[in-house]
């Protein structure tokens, strides 16, 4: 359930950064959650939760896209640690993750007014592929296609 927990907490803190929302996710049974984290750390996939001592502060998901490249998912931070590297050693672990199985970029989506991800993503090596989507839940948001290279 710490998974339900983060979840949920990063829908409340970021909306407009997940393509579900509160709403939909606080209504699921747990057994669903439970679903969910097995299938997240499955083969294949991997959900990796920061923690300050006992608290949660922090997430990333990331799932094998096809055999060179993984799509980073449901990144978040806690507001009280950001800047403090929690993001960063975030991503390093799923760069780890897709380098072992041998991956060759990783790739996320991110919405346009989420500016501060944006520069996060920019400074650890990501770039705009110029690929664009509309983001789900509102029409007047795109979505920017961003990928690293891993080698």
């Amino acid at each position: 359930m710490v998974f339900k927990d983060v979840l949920l907490r990063a829908l409340l803190d970021s909306p407009t950064a997940f393509s579900s929302t509160y709403a939909k996710e606080s209504q699921l049974p747990d057994e669903e959650w439970r679903k969910r984290a097995v299938r997240w750390s499955s083969d294949g996939s991997a959900i990796f939760l920061a923690m300050d001592g006992d608290a949660e502060c922090g997430m990333i998901g990331a799932y094998e896209e096809n055999e060179e490249r993984a799509q980073v998912i449901s990144m978040w931070v806690a507001p009280e640690v950001r800047r403090a590297g929690v993001g960063k050693k975030l991503v390093d672990a799923v760069v780890d993750w897709a380098r072992s199985r041998g991956m060759r970029e990783l790739k996320l989506m991110v919405t346009s007014v989420n500016t501060g991800a944006i520069e996060f993503y920019q400074r650890i090596g990501f770039g705009m592929t110029g690929k664009t989507a509309v983001y789900p839940n509102d029409a007047a948001i795109t979505e920017f296609e961003m990928v690293r290279t891993l080698i």
